[in-house]
């Protein structure tokens, strides 16, 4: 399998994990692994409930706070979507939410470098 494949495949495990888990999938997504991170860059995630209520402070920061306890109660299921194409373990998984651009951030420390997997 190529670099490619393989972040064409984790792009789509966690495009299942976002619509299982989350409720909704996003527009477009790319995933990039560096050495033992993955990063993922979702684009149009957000309900348009949620783009509507984005448009004051108090709105932004009731997305944010949902939008992680969501996530952060779907860990496990993320972690088992990137076990699943990935033959390493989760270190770490951090997730971030812009609620100005419509875009969310994952990154994934693997116990290992999965481009020397690759290879």
């Amino acid at each position: 399998m190529t670099k490619g494949q393989l972040e064409a495949k984790l792009s789509e495990a966690i495009s299942r994990f976002e619509i299982e888990c989350m409720g909704r999938g996003p527009e477009k997504i790319r995933t990039t692994v560096l050495g033992d991170l993955i990063l993922i860059r979702q684009q149009g995630f957000l309900s348009q409930a949620e783009r509507n209520l984005a448009c004051n402070r108090e709105g932004v920061e009731l997305i944010k706070k949902l939008r992680s306890a969501l996530f952060e109660n779907a860990r496990e299921n993320l972690e088992e979507a990137i076990g699943s194409v990935v033959d390493a373990k989760v270190v770490s998984t951090y997730s971030d939410v812009s609620t100005k651009t419509g875009e969310k951030i994952i990154a994934v420390v693997m116990d290992r470098d999965i481009e020397q997997l690759i290879k």
